[in-house]
């Protein structure tokens, strides 16, 4: 499985559900909080995302944006 990136912010409700249930699926993921890393907002901007959280597959071949559990499970796989 291709390394999962995962987009997220403090006091996102959306988020928490997604770590949640990317963990309960034993999906591995690197969190990037953009409340934390702010950089990475103008780089989201520009692909076009205006809300987290961003889910993207490193060789960009799958992106979900919320929380999306019927797209969710095909990470799980």
């Amino acid at each position: 499985m291709n390394l999962i990136t995962l987009y997220t912010k403090d006091n996102c409700p959306q988020c928490k559900m997604t770590k949640k249930f990317l963990a309960d699926k034993g999906v591995n993921f690197q969190e990037i909080n953009i409340d934390t890393e702010p950089h990475y907002i103008d780089q989201l901007k520009e692909q076009g995302f205006r809300s987290v959280p961003v889910i993207t597959t490193a060789d960009e071949r799958v992106t979900i944006v919320g929380f999306r559990p019927d797209q969710l499970r095909a990470l799980a796989v």
